[in-house]
This record gives structure tokens, sequence and C-alpha cells, in this order.
């Protein structure tokens, strides 16, 4: 008798996992985010990204509900992150004139190129990604981007290519299949 594909027995441990901790996750959740939504979306998440990615064997409650903890509070800071960048771009084309006001498809296509930046810059220091930042948003020079920070022109220098080799390899994994 061949055992399971590893795929199939992940599938199989999710399952079991979902079965055992989705109602105690989603109101775990629900007591941190005051949003049946959110907790709700968040919860399902958390199982469908397991069912992607390998789990490590959760042989018991403890372990289990920890493991989902991290992984929940990890979505929900994600969340958060999406929606203050949201708001912060919401409140700045309310303070434009409506003339130049963009219109609805272009602010949606604009909320998901914020959202796509985020996630390239997530996963850099936050001094690298301050500074990318700082440079393309705010259009400020090495030295004020220094003196705001409170670092040397040089290390502006570095953290800056720092941030736009990995949003370069990001853009090469995104179109070939790789991983940044």
């Amino acid at each position: 008798m061949n055992p399971l594909p590893a795929r199939t027995a992940n599938n199989l441990h999710v399952e079991a996992l979902y079965q055992a901790h989705q109602p105690w996750l989603k109101s775990w959740l629900l007591a941190r985010l005051n949003h049946n939504a959110d907790a709700a979306d968040i919860a399902q998440d958390v199982f469908i990204r397991l069912l992607v990615k390998p789990v490590p064997t959760l042989d018991n409650a403890p372990k289990a509900r920890a493991y989902l903890k991290v992984m929940a509070r990890n979505l929900a800071t994600d969340l958060w992150r999406r929606r203050e960048l949201e708001q912060a771009w919401l409140e700045t084309l309310t303070a434009r004139p409506e003339e130049y006001a963009p219109s609805a498809e272009h602010l949606a296509g604009i909320i998901e190129a914020l959202g796509a930046l985020d996630a390239m810059l997530r996963n850099l220091p936050p001094k690298a990604s301050r500074v990318f930042m700082l440079k393309m948003a705010c259009e400020m020079t090495e030295p004020e981007i220094a003196a705001e920070i409170g670092i040397s022109t040089r290390m502006v220098r570095k953290l800056y290519t720092q941030a736009m080799l990995h949003c370069m390899k990001h853009e090469l994994g995104c179109d070939m299949g790789l991983t940044p």
C-alpha cells in the first residue's frame, strides 16, 4: 500500500485542524477585531494558506492554536496595513480639488497598485522601506532623507539600492513564476 502523496496528507491534516480549531480561531479573532466579517475572512484565509503551504505537524491543541494565532495575527496586520494605506490615499484625494479627482476605475487601480507596492516592501527592513517611500513617493533628496531618518547619505543610497533590487526581484519572480 502506497502512502498518501504529501499534498493529500497535508489536505487531510488541514481538514482536521479546520474541524478542531476553526470555531475557536474565529471567536479569538472576533474578540480582537470586533468585526464579524473580518474575523470570518481572516479565519478562512488562515486555512486556505495552510492548504497551499505544507503544514508542520501540529499534534496537540496548544501547539496548533499557537501556530494558527501567529498566522491570523499576520493576516490581520496585513489587513490593517492595507486599510491604513487606502485611508491615507483617500484622505489625500479628498484634499484635492474636485476637477482633479480620479475616476472610480482609476481609484481602484491606484489602490490595487498601492497594495502591490505594500506587498513588495513588506519583506524589507523598515528603514529600507521607509527610504524607498520617501524617495519615490515624497520625492525627497538623499540628504533630506538622511536628515529625516538620522542616517548618512551613503546609508540612504545603500538602503534605496536594496529596496530597488528587492522590487526588481519581486517583479521578475511574479512575471516568471519564480520566488522573489
